[in-house]
């Protein structure tokens, strides 16, 4: 299949952490199509998540929740594709605000297909979904392949499973021209809440001398890691090369288990770091074992990540340093 041309894209949640990554990569890497993002009216992280493409991307008040305004913002840009990406997407979070989760991630999807519906527009659109779809899964279905079934464990999971079939719905139905990527885990030195980040971010605070000791949740968890900004390219691929109405499964090669990947970081610390669970920290119901089959996507679009797990784990151990070094300097 030859590369999809875009003269246009909107990001939704261009100011979040993997939806301001994704904006780095199209202005850096494809300066011939111009992005567009969507931001509410009340997000904080706009001016520094988008520190390094602020003036290369255009900003939309938009809220997914007020379907006029998303109307509004499709039929001013007139997009030919839009990346999905904005979602409340901390899966820990969900289980103490189900409805608000549920309410934002499915009816705000239910409100863009509808508004890029009622626009007339035809884009190409990369839904974001989640590895969460698959829940616990059995050891006889790992590597975990687009054919397994649904299980969600959280409300968060239930949700990406809601939006992840509303997308097949409205290509099936509608035909519009939707891909659903899922994602499995990755290092997102922008968001905290990610288990990566936050022992890195504790490692930092705990190397200059502003926390004593590391806290974390359920340790024996397997994921698969990969880059963020290996993340980003994939999406960029998918919306290229993958077929409409089709999911394809994205992750990396790096299995690892939450305790090791805390025992690793520790090894790169410059000082000893003391650690201990904290129940507040762990789920209700946990999804302990996430290996993804990649191969239909790889067929698909040739992509391959471009950073070695070494690599990945430098990039947001000093991300996270810089971060905390700001501020101590406060």
């Amino acid at each position: 299949m030859k590369n999809r041309k875009f003269k246009r894209v909107i990001i939704t949640g261009i100011t979040g952490s993997g939806g301001s990554y994704l904006a780095d990569y199209i202005a850096d890497n494809h300066p011939g199509t111009a992005v567009h993002g969507i931001s509410r009216w009340h997000s904080t992280s706009s001016g520094k998540n988008l520190a390094l493409c602020r003036g290369r991307v255009t900003l939309h008040e938009c809220d997914l929740l007020d379907f006029k305004s998303v109307l509004d913002t499709v039929r001013a840009v007139r997009p030919d594709g839009i990346f999905h990406i904005a979602s409340h997407a901390n899966v820990r979070a969900s289980f103490a605000t189900p409805l608000a989760v549920l309410n934002n991630n499915v009816m705000g999807t239910a409100n863009l297909f509808e508004a890029v519906r009622a626009s007339g527009a035809n884009p190409v659109i990369q839904l974001c979904s989640t590895s969460e779809v698959y829940g616990q899964v059995e050891k006889k279905d790992v590597p975990i392949s687009e054919e397994c079934r649904f299980r969600p464990a959280s409300p968060y999971a239930v949700s990406k499973a809601a939006q992840d079939l509303l997308g097949y719905t409205y290509f099936a139905n509608y035909g519009m021209k939707v891909i659903r990527t899922r994602m499995f885990a990755y290092l997102n030195p922008r968001r905290a809440d990610l288990f990566a980040t936050s022992f890195a971010m504790q490692v930092a605070r705990i190397e200059a001398g502003l926390q004593k000791t590391l806290l974390h949740g359920n340790l024996d968890s397997t994921r698969t890691l990969i880059d963020v900004r290996d993340a980003m390219a994939s999406y960029w691929a998918a919306m290229n090369r993958c077929e409409f109405g089709q999911a394809y499964n994205i992750g990396g090669t790096t299995v690892i288990k939450v305790g090791e990947f805390l025992a690793l970081l520790k090894k790169l610390a410059k000082c000893p770091v003391p650690s201990k669970p904290d129940p507040k920290l762990f789920r209700p119901t946990d999804v302990t074992l996430q290996i993804p089959d990649v191969r239909k996507f790889a067929r698909q679009t040739g992509w391959k990540p471009r950073y070695s797990f070494k690599d990945s784990v430098a990039f947001l151990l000093e991300h996270c340093r810089a971060e905390v070094a700001r501020e101590a300097g406060r």
